[in-house]
């Protein structure tokens, strides 16, 4: 049943990507759909780079409970590592790994996809869940898709936008020049 959920879901998001004009409306459409047919993500948000300071994420459009992290270095957490490793992170007890930064007390699995545009990571997807492990590897690749999706609209929507691409570019030049 997972996998057809995943299946429709990920070919909503792929057509809201193609047709997206808006970048935060997009990221606000996939949080607000995905944890409404998939129960277990207690948690999901988007965290993306700051364009004038790589070294730091920032909040974007998100479903669960509020935070205090609106703003994360990118060396510290479970999200920053994220970003620094350009990899997806899943953490199947956030109690057990010390990178977790605490946002609430009924979170006890985190996943965090990296979301790419031009080969350079430029934000996440963030999701955590109530229950340990939640997180499989039909999880994984459905997440990474939709990351994929989103840096696709990304990529076509600086495209149309060079100031804003010009701003992105400089901090993902920050960012790697720091790692």
């Amino acid at each position: 049943m997972t996998a057809n959920v995943f299946k429709k879901l990920l070919d909503e998001i792929r057509a809201k990507a193609a047709a997206a004009t808006d970048l935060a409306a997009l990221e606000d459409f996939i949080v607000e759909l995905i944890p409404r047919h998939l129960p277990y993500y207690n948690w999901t948000g988007f965290y993306m780079l700051d364009a004038h300071d790589a070294r730091m994420l920032v909040l974007g459009p998100f479903r669960g409970a509020p935070t205090e992290h609106t703003r994360i270095p990118v060396d510290r957490g479970i999200c920053g590592a994220a970003v620094a490793q350009d990899q997806t992170v899943v953490v199947e007890d956030v109690t057990a790994d010390p990178r977790y930064l605490a946002c609430s007390l009924e979170t006890r699995s985190e996943i965090v996809v990296p979301v790419r545009a031009g080969g350079c990571v430029v934000g996440e997807i963030d999701v955590d869940s109530h229950t340990l492990a939640a997180f499989s590897a039909d999880d994984r690749r459905f997440l990474e898709a939709c990351a994929e999706a989103v840096g696709a609209a990304i990529e076509r929507l600086e495209a149309k936008s060079p100031a804003e691409q010009g701003n992105r570019m400089n901090a993902i030049n920050q960012l790697q020049q720091r790692f």
